[in-house]
C-alpha cells in the first residue's frame, strides 16, 4: 500500500512512511504534505539528491538514523552539525557534509519505478534541479 506520490523531475514513484521505525519524523513531514522543492545532485555523499533546507525545522531528532540508506530510502537529517536536508538514494551513498559523516532518519521508501532513481540522478547531475513534490495518496 502507498502513503505518497512523490513526483521527481518527469519521474512519478510510490512510496510510504516508515512509520513504526520513524514515528515522529512520518508525523513532522505528513503535517508539511504537500511539500514543494527541488532536488539537486549530492556533493559529498556519492550517488542521491538532495534538498537543502538550511535552518529548517520539522522538531525531530534521530530516529532509525543511518549513514548508508539504501537506494530507493529518504533520509531526513534533522539539522545540528550541518544544515536540515532530506536525502534521496539512487545508488551507494555514504551520506556526509563538509564536517564529515552523518546520519539522517530513514522515514520513506520508494516502492515503484526504482529502476528510474539513476536517470533521475542523472538529470540532476548533469541537468541542475529538479523539481520534486510529495503527496498523501487518498
Amino acid at each position: 500500500m502507498s502513503d505518497l506520490k512523490i513526483i521527481a523531475g518527469p519521474f512519478t514513484f510510490d512510496a510510504r512512511f516508515e512509520r513504526a521505525a520513524a514515528p515522529k519524523t512520518c508525523a513532522a513531514f505528513i503535517e508539511r504534505l504537500p511539500f514543494v522543492s527541488k532536488v539537486v545532485h549530492v556533493r559529498w555523499s556519492g550517488e542521491g539528491v538532495w534538498i537543502p533546507l538550511g535552518d529548517y525545522s520539522f522538531g525531530v531528532d534521530y530516529e532509525n538514523h543511518t549513514s548508508f540508506p539504501a537506494p530507493g530510502q529518504i533520509i531526513l537529517y534533522p539539522g545540528g552539525i550541518s544544515e536540515t536536508e532530506i536525502l534521496l538514494a539512487y545508488g551507494g551513498v555514504r551520506f556526509a557534509s563538509k564536517v564529515g559523516q552523518l546520519a539522517g532518519n530513514h522515514f520513506i521508501t520508494l516502492t515503484s519505478n526504482l529502476d528510474k532513481l539513476p536517470e533521475l540522478g542523472r538529470l540532476a547531475l548533469w541537468e541542475g534541479a529538479q523539481p520534486i513534490r510529495f503527496e498523501a495518496v487518498q
